[in-house]
């Protein structure tokens, strides 16, 4: 039939009294509509009204005519409406542009009409506490005098027009490029659904959707509508719908691989951790999928474990693992090991502690137990295995075979963390390649006695050293050691702590030295005793164990602030999320001391114990007492003492994050935003974004404008990409403030990747004129290249260069080349085997990274803060263990080339050049000196061959008086050419530059890596397991991984352990010997004494006398960095002299001694006067 060209005809027949003309009209009609809807739709009304008529047969196909006209004419849920009245008539699968508007439109509307019918669950266990907040924040008036309702979420609260947040969520464009520019637009793009038959005839058209899709296998879509529209009904029976269906398939899936439900829970999995910001809608979705994964046969046992985490289900985790181990085969036990080393990476003290406490011990359990213990030292497990002898007691009824008993104390071990930091231990130590070069240039260029400078250089080497127990740079440097007064000596002792982090058994033997002594009787600093318990907190970080008995005792026994101060901070550090109520009563007696210097540790060491609990009861105490304090301190240390408590509570914190905004202390303010920033941590929430840009610009404080701007970091740190876009125009503020906080926000969300973006907005900040400013770009700067090689990234040679040469800069800033120096040690951070962790390998967040990093940024205020930057430093390795918990001697395939990850080559040390000769006049009683001086050596040579002294070779003065001029300068020149042409002959024969390129460029791709190596978060991709006896239970993510063993009966060559034959020494004390200046100089007086009688004997002295010299020059070596060079120079040149040129040595490492400590030239001593006649000189 052919196409029509007007429609007016056919228009006339809807007039018609016969239905079956109206029906051929409105068949015509629809065939050629895309082209005569023009004219239709001046008739309208009558197609309106033939629908509107029940007794009409066709009122569908009105429906649809009217549908497509209404979308000819862009009103689109008016076109939608009449598209679901059509009903069958409406055909989903029809390609057209009508069809695939109306479907989206549907969807869209679905989405939101059930959305908002979803009601949320009641309250978990963990938010019990939470409605006694309503008593906490402002009065809870109901004559609207109150800006919020304590209990309104701040997202929905009614807050003045200036805020945001006071509009509803759907009406805000801002950063939310799925929103219309116009309210009324946006409002119209949801239809109203007023009656059910709608509601109804759009719930059977997605129903049709759903049920195309799932024929054609795409589940995925289905999934996505389903959370999104936060209807779990449909979630629930398209996985149960694809198992069935994937066990009706005719081709069975292999042994090994995932079937459809399988893939597509793990796919709900991934959407719900990454995608939904929702709290309560994730622990829905979660708990329904993880109740679905329990119903099938070979589940995903790792997904389990990912959701029992977030979930806080600590008894599901238990029955999870005694459901591995009770299978009894090797790979399974070997699932429950790996599982037990997610749990532990992945949960909580407390969380773990209870997943311990019920599973069972057997009977040997117990021996066991104590064996470890007292291997380990005092206890170093007991209170986190405190529960353990009452489940001892009840399963020592099953009275288990020693085998599955050893399987258990094998787990156990796993999950108090006592595993886990040994082998990262022993990882660190062994691929330790830290260049002690850097440290050197970095100690000689900033001025010891300067406290900011030294307390640089102390960091840098913690940072450099973290976790490796190489303290080697304290023991040499006694004398710079020395120099620390007060606070520096805090921090230089607490460093001891970062950089033995995780030495559990020998901590308290190293810092013996520097802890306070039991019974109150205590010599030393306070300071150092201070520093020393901090210290034992940072050995002991996230793992109290024995700890945190001892630092209580010590806590509670100290009478200085001090003490207190670095006690309370180490109670925090250890007993991280431990929610131990006896700490925090005593914690809390401490806070009402009003003391302002122990009033912030304090603070922070209670958000620290009740990290993330939520606990009412201390937010009270701590929200009430920062307003009662006079001390600002204080005020400081209990809002980050709230934000920490706050922790990934997400919807949870709104009601307390309004009533800190809304705080006239600007203190508090501060304390609210960084509140949003830990609730909120890696969640990428458009409202906290929304309410962190607006202070930025909006609030009158410097102080909190910079930390909302850098709290973007902590909400965006999974999407670092989006960052530079958001801060950019930030980063050009007027204020210095908000140009540091962006520096820093992206340090904290890009750290690691090595992003260009974000370098390239930092670069011009290293020059910018506020010197802290500069100082945030470089620390910045350092996060996001870690760990970056040149291969990967070009420009970090460049940064690095950059870096040094601020720290040598005499005419820069202390504040910049204090954030140099930090910048140094975050680069090589770990022994260059760390990076910045803040979610962990499997993707969730990390807890203690994310901690650590928040504290790091109070440095601003409190530089022994500094420290706690190492709590975020993960170390990336691959440790392969079989299951009985032993590091085979394997080897993995890395199929790129060996250059693209390897270390960095270390640093060449360069002998500092002195200042260009000058020439130099030489008077002509000096030329006779010389003349004399000659005469005599040549003399003494003839009579004695004892002593050889060296001969200076100089040219000779001409006779006469007059001045002569020094010409060593000309053959140098002469040297220098001849080294030129000598070079440029050998590049000429194939240079060895030519063969290092040739080599680079033939460089081959794919190498073997040793078992228990260094391998970078973007090397995994590469990785593979070579065909052999092992096999790992899940696909790689870094740290320990568990291979199962296929050949179990075979001998296996297993990896030794360094640590294990290293004897950790007692930690350096500055002046141990007599603590007085005189035990640092009397060695060197005691050598320069010797030398004086050795020179006026002239010829008379011996070996004896030599070797003695070198002795004292030796016990000087210990008391002075300086001369460390120096000694090495002496040897060298008595090496080369022989035995007679001893003394000459001596003579070089005394000289070399720098009495001033500060680098500079020592003047020549002058030497015994002599006079000659005329008469003796012609003798």
């Amino acid at each position: 039939m052919p196409a029509l060209v007007s429609a007016t005809g056919v228009l006339g027949f809807l007039a018609d009294e016969e239905p079956e003309l109206k029906v051929f009209a409105l068949k015509t009609l629809n065939d050629d509509i895309d082209t005569v809807w023009t004219e239709v739709a001046g008739a309208l009304s009558q197609i309106e009204a033939l629908y509107e008529d029940e007794s009409f047969p066709e009122r569908q196909l009105a429906a649809l005519v009217l549908a497509k006209v209404y979308f000819h004419l862009q009103a689109y849920n008016e076109s939608m409406t009449f598209a679901l009245a059509a009903g069958p008539l409406f055909k989903l699968d029809a390609p057209g542009e009508f069809e695939e508007t109306i479907i989206s439109r549907c969807v869209d509307q679905y989405i939101a009409v059930s959305s908002a019918r979803h009601t949320p669950p009641k309250q978990s266990k963990n938010d019990v506490a939470l409605p006694a907040l309503t008593t906490t924040f402002g009065p809870a008036s109901l004559d609207g005098s109150a800006l919020i309702s304590p209990t309104t979420p701040f997202s929905q609260s009614t807050l003045p027009s200036k805020s945001l947040l006071s509009r509803a969520s759907v009406d805000n464009t801002i950063l939310d490029p799925s929103f219309q520019p116009a309210k009324e637009g946006r409002s119209a793009s949801v239809a109203q659904i007023t009656d059910d038959s709608t509601w109804s005839a759009l719930e059977s058209a997605i129903e049709r959707l759903f049920e195309s899709c799932l024929n054609e296998g795409k589940y995925r879509q289905v999934v996505g509508i389903a959370v999104e529209a936060k209807n779990l009904d449909v979630l629930r029976r398209v996985i149960k719908r694809a198992s069935e269906d994937g066990k009706r398939s005719a081709t069975k899936a292999q042994e090994g691989t995932q079937g459809p439900a399988e893939e597509l829970m793990d796919y709900a999995l991934s959407i719900c951790m990454d995608i939904v910001q929702e709290r309560g809608l994730r622990t829905e979705i979660l708990r329904l999928i993880l109740d679905l994964l329990n119903d099938i046969p070979h589940p995903d046992y790792f997904a389990i474990a990912k959701c029992v985490v977030y979930l806080d289900s600590d008894e599901e985790a238990s029955a999870l693992l005694r459901q591995l181990v009770a299978k009894g085969d090797n790979n399974a036990v070997a699932i429950a090991y790996q599982i037990a080393f997610d749990l532990y990476d992945n949960g909580t003290q407390e969380f773990l502690a209870k997943v311990i406490k019920s599973l069972p011990s057997g009977e040997a359990a117990p021996k066991k137990a104590e064996s470890e213990q007292t291997a380990e030292g005092a206890g170093e497990s007991q209170p986190l295995l405190a529960g353990q002898e009452n489940s001892s007691e009840t399963a020592a009824q099953e009275t288990l075979p020693e085998e599955v008993a050893k399987v258990y104390r094998n787990v156990r071990s796993i999950l108090d963390g006592s595993a886990t930091i040994k082998l990262n231990l022993e990882f660190l130590y062994r691929n330790n390649h830290t260049d002690l070069s850097i440290l050197n240039k970095v100690r000689d260029s900033l001025e010891a006695r300067n406290s900011i400078f030294h307390s640089a250089v102390t960091f840098c080497n913690g940072f450099m050293n973290a976790g490796t127990t190489h303290d080697k740079f304290f023991r040499d440097n006694l004398e710079w050691l020395g120099k620390a007064v007060n606070w520096s000596k805090f921090t230089a002792t607490a460093a001891l702590g970062v950089i033995h982090r995780g030495n559990l058994s020998q901590s308290r033997k190293l810092l013996e030295p520097y802890l306070p002594k039991q019974g109150g009787v205590s010599s030393g600093s306070i300071f150092s005793q201070g520093g020393a318990l901090y210290a034992y907190g940072l050995i002991h970080a996230n793992h109290g164990a024995g700890a945190l008995e001892y630092l209580r005792t010590m806590f509670n026994a100290a009478d200085e602030e001090v003490i207190q101060h670095g006690g309370a901070l180490g109670l925090g550090i250890a007993g991280m999320a431990c929610g131990d109520e006896q700490i925090y009563e005593e914690l809390t007696k401490v806070l009402f001391a009003d003391s302002a210097l122990n009033g912030e540790a304090v603070g922070l060491a209670i958000g620290l114990i009740m990290l993330g609990t939520g606990n009412a009861k201390a937010l009270e105490t701590m929200f009430t007492y920062a307003h009662d304090t006079n001390h600002e301190k204080i005020v400081r240390g209990c809002a980050l003492g709230m934000a920490l408590i706050m922790y990934g509570r997400q919807e949870g914190a709104d009601s307390m994050i309004e009533g800190l905004l809304n705080d006239p202390d600007p203190t508090l303010r501060y304390g609210g935003i960084l509140t949003v920033a830990l609730a909120y941590c890696g969640t990428g929430s458009n409202k906290a974004i929304r309410k962190l840009l607006h202070t930025a610009v909006s609030d009158v404080n410097d102080d909190v404008r910079r930390i909302a701007v850098m709290s973007l970091g902590f909400i965006l740190f999974r999407k670092p990409g989006s960052v530079p876009r958001m801060v950019e125009l930030l980063a050009e503020s007027y204020n210095p403030h908000v140009r540091y906080g962006s520096a820093m926000a992206l340090g904290i969300a890009c750290a690691g990747t090595g992003l260009d973006e974000a370098i390239d907005l930092l670069e011009p900040m290293m020059k910018d004129p506020t010197d802290f400013v500069r100082q945030g770009a470089l620390i910045a700067l350092a996060m996001i290249m870690i760990q970056q090689t040149e291969a990967m990234n070009p420009k970090v040679t460049t940064i690095r260069k950059t870096l040094k040469k601020v720290v040598g800069d005499r005419h820069e800033d202390a504040m910049t080349k204090f954030g140099a120096a930090l910048a140094l040690g975050i680069l090589d951070a770990g022994g260059r085997n760390c990076t910045i962790g803040l979610q962990t390998q499997t993707g969730n967040l990390n807890m203690a990274g994310i901690v650590g990093m928040a504290v790091f940024t109070q440095y601003w205020y409190w530089f022994p803060f500094t420290h706690f930057l190492s709590l975020s430093f993960a170390p990336t390795s691959i440790i392969g263990l079989d299951h009985d918990l032993e590091m085979p001697s394997i080897k993995f395939h890395c199929a790129t080339r060996p250059s693209l990850f390897d270390y960095p080559p270390e640093q060449e040390v360069k002998v500092e050049e002195g200042p260009a000769l000058v020439t130099t006049a030489i008077l002509s009683t000096t030329a006779q000196a010389k003349r004399r001086a000659q005469k005599k050596e040549r003399a003494q040579r003839r009579e004695s061959m004892d002593v050889d002294t060296p001969v200076v070779h100089k040219p000779q003065a001409p006779a006469g008086d007059k001045m002569d001029v020094d010409d060593d300068k000309k053959p140098k020149e002469e040297e220098a050419k001849e080294k030129k042409e000598d070079d440029a002959g050998a590049e000429k024969e194939g240079s060895p530059s030519q063969d290092a390129k040739k080599k680079a460029e033939k460089e081959k791709v794919g190498y073997e890596i040793e078992n228990m190596s260094r391998v970078l978060p973007g090397q995994l991709k590469y990785l593979s397991f070579p065909a052999g006896r092992y096999k790992p239970v899940k696909k790689p993510t870094g740290g320990p991984i568990l291979l199962h063993d296929t050949q179990p009966g075979e001998p296996k060559v297993l990896i030794e352990e360094k640590l294990k034959k290293v004897t950790t020494e007692r930690a350096p004390v500055a002046g141990a010997s007599s603590g007085a200046a005189g035990a640092r100089t009397t060695p060197r007086d005691a050598a320069r004494s010797l030398l004086n009688n050795w020179s006026a004997a002239r010829g008379g002295s011996s070996i004896q006398d030599i070797n003695e010299l070198l002795s004292l020059t030796r016990e000087s070596q210990l008391d002075t960095g300086a001369s460390n060079r120096a000694v090495s120079e002496g040897r060298r040149a008595a090496g080369d002299g022989g035995s007679g040129s001893g003394a000459a040595a001596a003579a070089g490492v005394l000289t070399a001694v720098d009495e001033d400590n500060e680098g500079d030239e020592e003047a020549p001593a002058p030497g015994d006067f002599e006079y000659f006649t005329d008469a003796d000189e012609e003798e």
